[in-house]
């Protein structure tokens, strides 16, 4: 059963248009991107489906594509639309991000990297490269790992920092575990970070462990 289907006032997109997003269930929204369901199961039984199978829109749109793949029936004109919504709010926050000192919305940062890295079954060390105002010239995924460690080295951030003209960075790894606890190990790195980064006249305004629900800042730990 496809949108189409349903009774004029049980269509989500009617609805939405007639009384706000804000008025729609998680599986009306998700049904609206997916527009038609499977073999024996409704667009919005489908919808629901997957929001139960990811436990909700946090695992839905940190699925990967892979992940979504896995899901029987779910094609690939399905699987790049709900990819596509990730990027897009990726981007959004990047732009925001730029335009903004980081400082004027910390929620903004964590959402963003929440994004960004945790969906990763491995360990993702990233850099947000500052300008002197604060606002992000540029991110990188510097360094790759196992899921038990990531080889991070200081004089390739600093090249980077340089090749940017940042003013300061923000450091940030996940936590494949999905636990955004910050290890001593991540103390000890963010140390020879600053020092390191500190020569060239780069600050270090934080480093955030991502893990699956939660970001954590060191510097609001008073871990650095």
């Amino acid at each position: 059963m496809s949108l189409h289907d349903l009774p004029p006032d049980a269509r989500p997109r009617e609805k939405l248009l007639a009384r706000g997003p804000q008025a729609l269930a998680d599986a009306e929204l998700l049904a609206l991107l997916l527009r038609t369901g499977l073999q024996g199961l409704p667009v919005l039984q489908l919808a629901q489906s997957l929001l139960d199978r990811f436990d909700g829109w946090h695992g839905l749109l940190h699925a990967s594509v892979a992940d979504l793949a896995q899901v029987k029936g779910l094609g690939p004109a399905k699987r790049a639309e709900i990819a596509a919504v990730l990027e897009i709010a990726r981007r959004s926050l990047a732009q925001q991000m730029a335009q903004r000192p980081v400082f004027s919305s910390p929620e903004a940062v964590k959402n963003f990297l929440r994004l960004k890295l945790s969906a990763h079954t491995h360990e993702v060390f990233a850099v947000l490269f500052l300008d002197s105002q604060l606002r992000l010239i540029e991110i990188e995924e510097m360094f790759r790992g196992t899921i038990q460690q990531t080889a991070v080295y200081p004089r390739e951030v600093v090249k980077r920092a340089l090749h940017f003209t940042a003013a300061a960075v923000i450091l940030a790894h996940n936590h494949p575990s999905g636990l955004a606890e910050p290890s001593h190990a991540d103390e000890l790195l963010t140390k020879r970070l600053v020092e390191a980064l500190a020569l060239v006249d780069v600050r270090v305004i934080d480093h955030l462990v991502v893990g699956s629900g939660e970001v954590v800042s060191l510097a609001e730990r008073g871990l650095m």
